[in-house]
Order: C-alpha cells, then structure tokens, then sequence
C-alpha cells in the first residue's frame, strides 16, 4: 500500500426529520489507502451507511453535507458541481449497495444496466460494449454468461444479484469500492464466493474497499483497518489483528461479547442494554454513557476526543474514551460461566417425542399452457424425517432453496404436505378435521423471518396479541386477555405502554419481541423460528437469543430453529439437520455434526463461515444450487461434489447410522459400512 488514496475529514451530515434536524454523520474522518480494505463496523442507526451515500454524495432529498471534506487523491468531492461528480461517480468511486433487488432496475435486463455504466464512462461502443460486458460477468462468475446477460433481475438468485452488481460497480474499473452489507442474508456458501471475488479482484487492481458491516467474521477475513461508529462518530480505530487481539472501546468489547460461540452455551449471550441514542439532540458528554459499564462523572460532562492509546504507537490505534486517555484499560466482562446442563439434557433426551415429520414430501405443480396443464412438479421437501422433543431446539440449516422454511410451515399444515406423515404429540394431523386442527393451533406456532411484513400495521400491539386469543377461546374475559398481554409484554422484555402502539413505532429488535409474545399468547409447546435473527445487529440478535434459551428453560418449548447462521446453531440448538435440495443429508447432536462433519455438503458449509480468528479452510463447491424442479440423477449434491464417484449418479444413497445420533446420506459410509461388515 502506498499513500491515501481518498481521505475524509470531519465530515458531517445532517437530516431534516420531523422531531428536528438529525445528525447521522457528525464529525467523522477516514483514510483509505490504495489496495487497502478499511472496514466500518457498528449497529444500525450509528451513521455508516450514510457515511459511504455521503461520500458518494447520494444523500435522500431531506439530506445534506454540514460540512467536512472528501479528497479523493487530493480533489475535494464536495466541492464539484453535479456534473463532474457524475464522472467521478462510477468511474473512480463505485458503490456496491445493501440490496440489490431495489438497487437493480427491474425493467432493464442486467447486460443493459451493466452496459450503461461502460458507455457512461469509458470511450467503447458497440459490439465492444457487448464484449466487456460479457467479459465483466465471467469475471463474477456468473455463469453463461451469454444467456444471463439477457435476463432481468427476478429471474436471478440473490447471489447472481450481487454478482451483478459487483460486475456494475466494477465496470469502469474504480479506484475506491464501497461495499455495503454486500453480503447481508446471503447463504454462507454464495458470501464466501462473494468475499472471494472482492478480494481477488482487489488484489488484481490495487484497488481501496470501504467495507461496512456487522459481521465480524467477514472484518477478520477481508480488512486490514477496523473503526467502530457509534452514534454518528467513530469510537475507535485499529488495525485488524490489534482489534480482534484486545478492543479498547467498551462498546467494541461488548459488541465482541454479544457474539454467540459454543463456549457460552448454557450461559446468557451479553447485551447492550438500550439503544443508540436519538441524534437530534447535542451531546455534552460521552454518547455512549447510558449504556457502558465503566462511565464515571467526567463521561457525562466532557465528550471524549479520539486520541492515540498512549505508548501503543507501533499498533496506530485510536480510541475515543476518557479511561484510554489516562492509560486505564477498560476490563472486558467476559460471559457468565456455562451452566451444567447434562442432568437436564440427558432427561430431555429421554422424553416422548412431541413433533415428528416422517418421509415428508411437499411437491408444488409446475403449470403451462392455455389450460394450466401439469408438466412437472417442484419437489421442495422430498422424504424428510425429523423428530423434535419438548425443551429441545432442532436446526435446519441449509442453503436458500433448499426446502427448510417449506419444511417447517409443513409440520404446522400451513402448506398441505404431498407425502409422509406429520404428527404432533402422537396425533395424524392430515387425520384431523378442520375444526380439530384448528383447536389445535394453540400448540404450534410460528415465528417469522420479518417482523414487520408479519405484524399488520393497522393493528396495535394489543390487538395482534388477543387475536389469537380471542380466535382460541384463550382467557375468559377481556380483562383476563389484558392481563395476560401484561405478562407476555413482561416475558419479553418491553414495557406495558408498548399495548397501544403501532408496528412501526419500534425497532427490529423489538418487533421480533412482539413477534414472539404473539407466538407465546396462545400458550405453545412447539414454536417454529424461521431466521428470527436474520439481519439483526449482534447486539440486539443476543437479546433475541437469550430470550428464546429463557422461555425454553422457563416453559419447556421445543423449537424448530431454521437458520444459515451457524454460530447460533453452535451457541442454542441441542440437535441439527442439514438440508441439500429438499433432502436431510447429515443429522446429528451439535457436537456430533458442527464438532466433526461427515457429509461433504456439511464439510462444505462450515468451512464457509467467517470465522472471527479467521482459521477455517474454505472448501470451494462448483456451480449453483440445482433447481427442485430438475434435481440431479442419484445423489442431489454430486455435481458440486468434490469427492463424487461414479456411484453418487446412480441412486440416492440411503441414511447410514455413525454411532449415537448421527446418521449421513453419502455413498462414501454406506460403502466403509459394507466394508466393515464383510
């Protein structure tokens, strides 16, 4: 790395909202150096998306710069008049943004919009245009290419998205790439091919990254630099392995303590208690004293500067904190220690099952022509077997596609199953009337992956919770139903005012809560959580974690938990099920499975998984995720295999039992079982 290549100075962005003039970016100052990879981390609402817009000069209609500089190779961006920020757009700084499914035209196929970037800026045309664009999709690996470039974006999987959008980004070939949750919601296997192409082609260019983010698994992989924002400024500054080594701030420690590992099951994940504070305000002292746990008076009274930890030159860290001003270190309260749960496993273990899907098949019609006739059928669920007992979670993990929602919204008969059995506590529930069904509803409940498309926004809080209820015959009277509503919102952590509000006077976080008291109101014994944490900070999905592990203590609730975040599977499940293309290919305890995978689609999905000491090997599979509708011939995963035989085309291989609870679909055991037997 040689020299800055863009440098922020006090930079400072004000929004003019109703409750007043907010300031999202106030004071902030970064530098990206050439072929560097500068991460910005921290929780949302601290400024760090509208840093980058603010850079890129791409501020909503209510924004507007207060001041500050951005140099890019010493020309101030600020100062240059639409017209010529249009060039530098694109051509010398490009953005990858959060979503690509809003950021992508629907109405343009991905080969015009990519094609209008190299016409904006670079001197081809024609079939030359063509031809770079082509070659910009290879470059993604996109694929066939030739084909893709004339589809629109919703015939595309969320990964070829990105893909897309990278290639977008990169067309002009910038110097400085600002990457915006670019992997957010992406299975692991799609975000490790992501980072890889970021990092390959970084290299290939010597081209800066601004990379902002809250997983701490890809900073530990892709950046050299970490600051952490917090309220519109940053609170710390270090390189990576000093950040990960010892964090100085105390938000960046409790922000590493609210990660879930498999050292602290059985143990409370730690939280940030409240949130970042509203920024319509000014500040007279420190903006993150109501939340630390070593503020002192002098917090309250004085704003800490960003200074240099003294005698920690050689490191080039800052830190914004009055205890690092005077050379005291901030202790890290680690998590409590685990508690011993074997007693309690071991009897759990041994309880009747409560929930159990057997050889399940859920097959939806393929339809074509004038008269709908059926020509196929997309097999999303194909012979599924799952056994949940009460007090226990079982994880589904799995690649988008692969059937576990679909699995999951099966066992509570949302969708009608095509083949197998459910049963709940001993009950056929394709045997059960309408009616019966529906006093059963009570039983199961679901909790889903958005809370703010599940909860209907005319509704206020206290009429989502007695709906069910009332819908059960849950309470006797009104003043029964509200007092248990008391109860739920208390369980949950919120306050009783929350009753009268609507859904979108709250946070993620605290609709997930509500999402979940609307779940426990008609008092369940199996709940259904499809990817409740997905896309939270890691503070507020350690509120959400802790929640769930004490209602499961407290009430004894069994969970489906279908999730691609294998650090909460490590940190809350008791047994996990990974699913490939509508079929179980490895189940098992946690240990069993996460501690020593067999199956090579399992070896493969966790080696994907950033991981925040950066020691895993990432094992590289070939291709997409063939379609449900046109599987492959004998075993689903052999065309990405890397350990494929002949035999793997021939017939899906059946279950092969390992020793304890663990069973793999793979013709690699059934052929070492014939072997052993002989």
């Amino acid at each position: 790395m040689s020299g800055s290549v863009l440098e922020v100075t006090d930079l400072k962005t004000h929004l003019d909202t109703a409750r007043g003039e907010l300031r999202a970016v106030d004071g902030v100052d970064i530098e990206l150096r050439k072929g560097e990879c500068f991460a910005l981390v921290g929780e949302s609402g601290s400024g760090k998306s509208m840093a980058a817009l603010s850079i890129m000069r791409l501020l909503p209609e209510t924004g507007r710069i207060a001041g500050g500089r951005v140099l890019l190779d010493g020309n101030d961006l600020m100062a240059l008049p639409e017209a010529a920020m249009r060039a530098v757009r694109g051509r010398r700084v490009a953005m990858i943004f959060q979503e690509p499914a809003t950021a992508l035209n629907p109405v343009l196929t991905v080969g015009r919009q990519i094609a209008e970037v190299i016409e904006r800026h670079t001197a081809l045309a024609g079939d030359a245009v063509r031809k770079r664009t082509l070659e910009l999709l290879d470059a993604v690996g996109i694929p066939d290419a030739v084909r893709r470039c004339e589809e629109y974006p919703f015939q595309l999987s969320g990964g070829l998205k990105q893909r897309v959008m990278i290639a977008a980004a990169l067309a002009a070939e910038p110097e400085v790439l600002i990457a915006d949750e670019p992997t957010t919601a992406l299975d692991v296997t799609i975000q490790a091919q992501i980072l890889d192409l970021l990092a390959k082609l970084q290299a290939e260019r010597a081209m800066a990254i601004l990379l902002i983010t809250h997983d701490m698994g890809i900073v530990a992989r892709m950046a050299q630099r970490v600051a952490v924002m917090y309220a519109g400024e940053i609170v710390e500054v270090a390189g990576r392995d000093a950040f990960f080594g010892a964090p100085q701030h105390p938000y960046a420690q409790k922000l590493f303590q609210a990660l879930p590992s498999p050292e602290k099951r059985g143990a409370e994940l730690s939280v940030i208690a409240g949130q970042v504070p509203p920024l319509t305000g000014t500040f007279d002292g420190c903006r993150f004293v109501e939340r630390c746990d070593f503020a002192y008076l002098r917090c309250r009274r004085e704003a800490p500067e960003l200074i240099a930890i003294p005698g920690d030159r050689a490191a080039q860290r800052l830190v914004r904190c009055h205890l690092r001003e005077q050379g005291l270190a901030p202790a890290p309260q680690g998590a409590p220690a685990a508690a011993q749960e074997q007693g309690r496993l071991l009897a759990l273990n041994s309880a009747p099952v409560l929930a159990e899907l057997e050889n399940l098949g859920v097959h939806f019609p393929i339809r074509k022509g004038l008269f709908k006739r059926t020509v196929g059928q997309v097999k999303a669920v194909d012979g599924v077997s799952l056994a949940i007992r009460p007090g226990r979670t079982l994880a589904l993990v799995g690649e988008s596609g692969c059937g576990k929602t679909t699995a999951g919204k099966a066992l509570l008969r949302l969708i009608p199953a095509t083949a197998g059995r459910v049963a709940f506590a001993g009950r056929d529930l394709a045997a059960l009337t309408r009616r019966q069904l529906r006093e059963g509803r009570g039983a199961m409940q679901i909790i889903f992956q958005d809370p703010y498309a599940s909860l209907d926004p005319r509704m206020r809080i206290a009429d989502v919770l007695a709906e069910g209820m009332i819908s059960l015959g849950i309470g006797r009277d009104a003043k029964d139903r509200m007092y248990r509503m008391a109860e739920l919102l208390e369980q949950v952590g919120l306050p009783l005012e929350a009753l009268s509000r609507y859904p979108h006077e709250f946070s993620g976080g605290q609709r997930q809560r509500i999402a979940i008291a609307r779940a426990l109101a008609v008092e369940p014994k199996l709940i259904v959580c499809d990817e409740p944490t997905s896309a939270l900070d890691v503070s507020v999905q350690a509120q959400i974690l802790n929640l769930l592990k004490s209602l499961q203590d407290r009430l004894g609730l069994a969970y489906l938990f279908i999730t691609h975040n294998i650090s909460i599977v490590e940190y809350l499940a008791h047994e996990v099920a990974v699913m490939y293309l509508g079929r179980i290919v490895e189940r098992g305890t946690v240990e069993e499975v996460l501690g020593s995978p067999q199956h090579p689609y399992t070896e493969a999905l966790l080696s994907a998984v950033p991981a925040v000491d950066g020691r895993r090997s990432i094992i590289r599979l070939a291709g997409e995720l063939p379609s449900p509708a046109n599987p492959p011939a004998g075993c689903h995963f052999h065309p990405r295999c890397p350990k494929a035989m002949p035999e793997c085309r021939a017939a899906y291989p059946e279950a092969v039992q390992l020793g304890g609870s663990r069973s793999v679909s793979c013709v690699l055991y059934r052929a070492s079982k014939a072997a052993s037997s002989s």
